[in-house]
């Protein structure tokens, strides 16, 4: 078996067709077909099963998959660490960020690193939730995750800073002649929320609760940029990361009072390469405090909210 075949396989399983893998791998049809019958072959097993719909991965086949995508990014990363001391930084960081966190300062960093190692190649997935993070990182395909700090977090998880959350209100809203909002008075309120089993609606229904708020919901959206904008055009209020806010609503942003914040924290892979290295120091120089973008009114004060400390 190569490590070829295993990424002819794992080609096939994403694309679903023989034919389409051979697009994505720029090979011929033909080759991709032979290795994976090669690789049935010697394994003794079918990988694949052929349906009407294209080709699925059987229930061996699934967990062959598995491992094959734990070595070839374990490969990846192996050429990528031996062509680094050269200041050649090449090969693919494969990166996961919490949605709402670290918004402006993961690509500020990425931006940095790039321009550093110009031919390493960047994959970013933005997950809403902290199950499917620890699936991925089970999986063994990230190289750094960026997340907010939980009862979970590992023991050598790298704390980068506190994300602070402000709410966004909608256009003529009474609050917005206040300089912060205290968040009892946003009882009765509408919210635009996020996807049940997110992190950051975990964050937000904890606040409220803190203060005594049971929030009627409005909507839930699975993006923080989505939750601004129906916000802003007075579908509900919403609270979100301070570095989330888009361009241009800055002007309907409070701070709250109590504060409320979020530890963010870096996790990396075991034996972590020089590019997920490269790219914690770089987000170490980032600051997570970005209340000097938002206009004179927006505060901040001590946070009343946090996870488990991170050292």
């Amino acid at each position: 078996m190569s490590l070829r075949q295993y990424e002819y396989a794992l080609a096939v399983a994403e694309e679903g067709s023989v034919t389409a893998a051979a697009e994505l791998l720029h090979v011929a049809q033909p080759s991709v077909s032979q290795q994976i019958r090669g690789l049935e072959r010697e394994l003794g097993v079918e990988l694949f099963a052929r349906t009407p719909t294209g080709l699925v991965p059987t229930a061996v086949g699934r967990a062959f998959l598995r491992e094959a995508e734990v070595a070839v990014s374990a490969s990846r990363r192996a050429r990528a660490t031996a062509r680094a001391g050269a200041e050649e930084l090449v090969g693919e960081l494969v990166v996961a960020v919490q949605m709402g966190f670290g918004t402006r300062q993961l690509p500020r960093a990425l931006g940095a690193l790039r321009r550093r190692f110009p031919r390493l190649e960047v994959t970013v997935f933005e997950e809403p939730s902290s199950a499917e993070l620890e699936r991925l990182c089970r999986r063994g395909v990230l190289h750094l995750a960026l997340m907010a700090a939980c009862e979970r977090s590992p023991d050598d998880a790298h704390h980068l800073g506190d994300e602070e959350l402000v709410v966004v209100l909608g256009a003529g809203h009474r609050q917005l002649a206040a300089d912060q909002v205290e968040l009892r008075e946003l009882a009765g309120e509408p919210w635009v929320r996020f996807d049940r089993d997110s992190a950051l609606d975990g964050v937000l229904l904890s606040a409220l609760r803190d203060n005594g708020l049971t929030p009627a919901t409005a909507a839930r959206v699975s993006q923080t940029p989505t939750a601004v904008r129906w916000a802003a055009h007075g579908l509900g209020v919403t609270l979100v990361p301070a570095s989330a806010v888009p361009h241009g609503h800055e002007h309907l942003v409070r701070a709250v009072s109590p504060a409320v914040s979020q530890p963010v924290i870096a996790v990396l892979r075991q034996g972590a390469g020089p590019a997920e290295t490269a790219l914690l120091e770089l987000l170490r120089q980032e600051t997570w405090s970005d209340s000097a973008s938002f206009p004179a009114s927006f505060s901040t004060s001590s946070p009343a909210f946090s996870s488990k400390p991170v050292s």
